[in-house]
């Protein structure tokens, strides 16, 4: 019986500490006259390399520490640490498209970024004019806080296509981290485009 329930705290335990990342939260528990730290690695003995005020909100988390007590988040043009225990789980909301509120994606050479404006993939690439591509279907896999997404729409001479999937993503030009990944093309002949995406710009 001991053994039995050992096993159940085990299974209880690692049900917990699994989360769907990238994830928002927001401060908590810190002082109105204080900030919360945020630091080089995911201990209290490193350097400070940036803070969140007391009251900040929808901040990204892109990965914890092995224990689960530290996340990591943007400052700057660097990523860092923060101590979970003054963090608060927001989660992330599905808007009526069915893509996570807020998504930003963006890649570089060429630089481009693409965002869902009330139905329309917006798709801006320095090279050329914005473009609206209305969005057909974003799927899901049908796992609930599953992020991925197969994105169909109308594209730049053809269907467009791109999929949107957790993974540790770096945009190549500084050392933030970045939760979700995408691979993009914007028709069925255009070549394969490669960035990351973030919830909270």
């Amino acid at each position: 019986m001991r053994l039995f329930a050992f096993v159940l705290a085990l299974l209880t335990g690692a049900a917990v500490s699994a989360q769907t990342l990238p994830q928002l939260y927001d401060v908590q528990n810190v002082a109105s006259d204080d900030v919360l730290n945020i630091r080089a690695e995911p201990s209290a003995s490193t350097p400070i390399i940036g803070t969140l005020a007391h009251d900040a909100r929808g901040v990204e988390v892109v990965a914890v520490n092995d224990t689960g007590t530290w996340g990591q988040v943007n400052s700057g043009e660097a990523s860092g640490w923060v101590n979970l225990r003054y963090m608060a789980v927001r989660g992330v909301h599905i808007d009526n498209f069915n893509l996570p509120v807020g998504l930003f994606c963006f890649g570089t050479e060429p630089f481009w970024s693409l965002q869902n404006i009330g139905g329309a993939m917006h798709f801006d690439r320095m090279d050329m004019a914005g473009l609206d591509m209305d969005l057909w279907i974003a799927q899901d896999s049908g796992i609930a806080e599953d992020l991925r997404r197969m994105v169909h729409m109308a594209g730049i001479g053809g269907p467009a296509t791109a999929f949107i999937y957790p993974a540790a993503c770096n945009d190549g030009m500084s050392d933030r981290s970045y939760g979700l990944a995408i691979s993009l093309m914007t028709s069925p002949s255009a070549p394969l485009l490669s960035g990351c995406c973030t919830l909270s710009r």
